[in-house]
């Protein structure tokens, strides 16, 4: 089964490996994940099963969630994600808690979170445009140019790179390997750097990428 983990994003830091090369790690606090729900392909139409994260207080959340939560036999949590899964695939037993034991050290996985907003930006920063010269009495430098003709097709073609709004959204690094795994303090250590600031919740499984690059 394809392990998936709720976890929040603390800091970056670094470690040496044996030739003292320096290796920049993401820290990320993984679960505890306890299962909500688990979906069948014959009560509900597919398979999945959905867990939750983060301590909640149980004013703060609604009575149908509240009721949902009961039902499962666990405490109300402040997150909830549904983690779709093949129809044959071993699924999880509700009111089971999911940790950091999941994983294992060298395992690749992937890590989904939103990345930082960076609010209305233009085009080179936020398409990384050249610009256009800033001599010979040129007075916008740093503005697109021609984003359309004028009699044909007299209109701007839906994907043009224009200035808008940047970041803030869903971003999915691929094959990170996990360099050091912490089961204390439930924590796992990344090699590289995951999408958002500290403190954002992220997603974190298995990766099929580090299955190519075991059979390579």
């Amino acid at each position: 089964m394809a392990k998936t983990l709720l976890g929040r994003k603390l800091r970056m830091t670094h470690m040496f490996d044996d030739n003292g090369v320096v290796i920049p790690l993401t820290a990320i606090e993984v679960g505890p994940c306890p299962v909500v729900q688990v979906k069948r392909p014959e009560t509900d139409g597919y398979c999945a099963y959905q867990i939750g994260f983060g301590e909640a207080r149980e004013r703060s959340v609604t009575q149908a969630l509240l009721g949902h939560f009961n039902k499962a036999g666990v405490s109300a949590t402040r997150y909830l994600r549904e983690v779709r899964c093949a129809n044959e695939a071993e699924l999880p037993e509700v009111g089971a808690t999911l940790s950091v034991e999941a994983f294992e050290e060298g395992e690749f996985v992937d890590v989904t979170g939103t990345s930082k907003g960076k609010g209305f930006q233009g085009v080179v920063r936020r398409h990384h445009f050249g610009g256009q010269r800033a001599t010979h009495g040129q007075m916008e430098s740093r503005v697109p140019g021609s984003i359309g003709a004028s009699s044909y097709p007299s209109r701007v073609f839906k994907g043009t790179r224009m200035n808008g709004r940047m970041g803030g959204a869903r971003v999915t690094v691929l094959g990170l390997k996990i360099a050091k795994i912490d089961p204390e303090n439930r924590l796992i250590y990344v090699r590289g750097c995951v999408p958002g600031p500290d403190g954002r919740v992220v997603e974190i499984r298995t990766s099929n990428r580090g299955k190519a690059r075991k059979a390579k």
